[in-house]
């Protein structure tokens, strides 16, 4: 039903945005929701993907339609349901994604929360050569930044990526790498810890 949205960020949560668009407000479940920004006098372009069901209408949003072209390839995959999509994306390195596909990388898709061995297979057999004709556009990650406390901004990010599905345990061990960085923004925090959790 929708393409996408256009209207201004008046809310962001760990697992969600608020968009606002001719007076009603949209909650968009979005993989990085920190890659916006809050700013009612901005208007941005949100590409939507409606998920309907016995239970609820849900609405999934994308930065960019290469972003959501791979979404809709992931959930059509046996076992890949929306949350695990938008935690393979939040990682935002879209070329080692389609990479580890084509290159059979059952390693490196098995890290992310909720995809075991057999649905990484699957990812690989439903998927691999069928992502060539999507342009990459990863941004750079964040440089390295001497000594910090937890700052409003990482304790965001550690919340996304419990959202996201990643444990206590996972979170906890790449927490010292990420308080010893300093003036970060939510989402270069959020990049950083995906990057780490990957490694």
């Amino acid at each position: 039903m929708f393409e996408f949205l256009e209207g201004s960020v008046v809310d962001i949560t760990p697992t969600h945005i608020v968009l606002l668009v001719g007076g009603v407000g949209y909650l968009i479940n979005t993989a990085d929701p920190y890659r916006f920004k809050v700013d009612e006098t901005k208007v941005v372009r949100v590409y939507i993907y409606q998920s309907v069901s016995d239970t609820a209408i849900l609405l999934f949003g994308f930065p960019t339609i290469e972003d959501k072209q791979i979404f809709e390839k992931l959930i059509s995959v046996s076992g890949i349901g929306p949350k695990s999509a938008l935690a393979i994306l939040a990682g935002n390195d879209r070329d080692g994604l389609i990479s580890a596909i084509n290159n059979e990388d059952v390693k490196f898709l098995t890290k992310f929360p909720g995809v075991g061995k057999k649905t990484a297979r699957q990812i690989i057999l439903d998927m691999q050569g069928k992502l060539d004709d999507i342009s990459s556009n990863t941004p750079g990650l964040p440089k390295d930044n001497p000594h910090t406390e937890k700052s409003p901004e990482l304790a965001d990010a550690l919340s996304a990526l419990a959202a996201l599905g990643y444990g206590a345990k996972q979170i906890d061990g790449i927490e010292p790498d990420l308080t010893k960085q300093s003036g970060l923004s939510t989402d270069e925090y959020l990049s950083l810890g995906l990057k780490l959790l990957m490694h």
